[in-house]
Formats: structure tokens, C-alpha cells, sequence
């Protein structure tokens, strides 16, 4: 399947055209997170980049996920607190961001968070700059894995620190993109799959 040239800007058309839709009347059990989705080009074609957790950090651990962290009073908004978790966890200056949205509200399975994700398109190579504690190796991923029907579990049992947990999760290179980064990536590739252009 191949992806359009263009798949960030229809991204960032679909995603202004909406109001995402936010998870309400969870009272304060609930904490919120923010995310951002690093989209880039590289050998023809867009790619995701994800982190894989340590095995140090408090929640999530070993975990694929994207770069972000729980929102702290000093940020300004979710969207600040996506771009200043992606500096201190990968090195990604803000600056250096071309923001497309803001997608939908997720939930975490195993945490309690809400997280608001933002899709940004990044420059690529980047001289990226990993936390030692937090982030164990950046995993990139092609689109259009994401985009294929067949690729997504939808009731995938995957197991974690003991509890088995039925959720979306996507297999890649022997890792497991599950919970909220993959219903993330699900709601995005359904976006765009319903689009007009669904010749994705």
C-alpha cells in the first residue's frame, strides 16, 4: 500500500475539520496525560517513531509508547506537555515540530490516565537524544502498517506484569504496540481510512 506525498497535510485537514473527542465523567480516579504522535519521511516513505520504555520508570514499563508524560501544573496546555516530554525524553526540540492536531482522548489499561495525543510531523535524520531512564531504544514503523486492516488485533490478549489485558495491538519486529498508543494509531488509520481518501 502505498502512502501519499501529501499524508501529513491531509492528516492535519482531517484532524482541523473535527473536534476531538474527549473522555468526560471519569471524576478525579483519572489522571491526563499528553502524547506526541512523531510522524517522518525516510526512504520514501512516512513512518512513526515510538519509544520503548525502561524498566526504571514508574508507570508503563518496557512498554512501546510515544514520547510524553503526565501533565504538570506548570504547562500551559496538553499540547506543551507533549512537546516539552518529547525534549526531555528524546531530545526533539520543539521548534523543530510542525503540529497537525489533536486527535481524540485514549485511555490507558493499566495506569489510569487520560491522554490527549497530538499528531506532529518531524524532521528526518534527527540527531535525537534519549533519557536514560525513561527511554530504552526508538522504534520506527512504518505507516502503513497501521493502515492495513489485516495488522491489528482488535481482542489481542497480551499480558502484562500478570494481567492479561484484551486489547488492539499491532506486531512489529517481534515488539507489541498495545493499549492506548495502539488505539492511538487505530483511531488515525480509521480517520483516514473513512476520509475521501481512502485509497490509502
Amino acid at each position: 500500500m502505498e502512502i501519499s506525498k501529501e499524508l501529513p497535510w491531509i492528516i492535519r485537514d482531517l484532524l482541523n475539520k473535527r473536534t476531538p473527542k474527549p473522555i468526560e465523567g471519569q471524576g478525579s480516579l483519572l489522571r491526563r496525560a499528553a502524547v506526541l504522535v512523531p510522524l517522518f519521511k525516510a526512504d520514501s516513505e512516512y513512518r512513526v517513531l515510538f519509544t520503548k520504555r525502561t524498566d526504571t520508570v514508574e508507570a508503563h514499563k518496557g512498554q512501546i509508547s510515544f514520547p510524553g508524560g503526565r501533565i504538570e501544573e506548570e504547562d500551559g496546555s496538553p499540547l506543551e506537555t507533549a512537546l516539552r516530554e518529547s525534549d526531555e525524553e528524546i531530545g526533539l526540540s520543539r521548534k523543530d515540530v510542525t503540529v497537525l492536531g489533536q486527535m481524540d482522548d485514549a485511555r490507558t489499561v493499566s495506569s489510569n490516565y487520560i491522554v490527549h495525543p497530538f499528531v506532529g510531523l518531524i524532521p528526518y535524520p534527527y540527531e535525537f537524544k534519549t533519557s536514560a531512564q525513561e527511554v530504552k531504544e526508538l522504534l520506527e514503523v512504518p505507516f502503513h502498517v497501521f493502515l492495513s486492516r489485516d495488522s491489528c488485533g482488535e481482542n489481542s490478549p497480551v499480558i502484562y506484569e500478570g494481567a492479561t489485558y484484551q486489547t488492539p495491538a499491532y506486531r512489529y519486529k517481534g515488539e507489541v504496540i498495545w493499549g492506548a498508543t495502539a488505539r492511538i494509531m487505530r483511531n488515525l488509520a480509521k480517520m483516514l481510512r473513512e476520509s475521501s481518501n481512502s485509497d490509502y
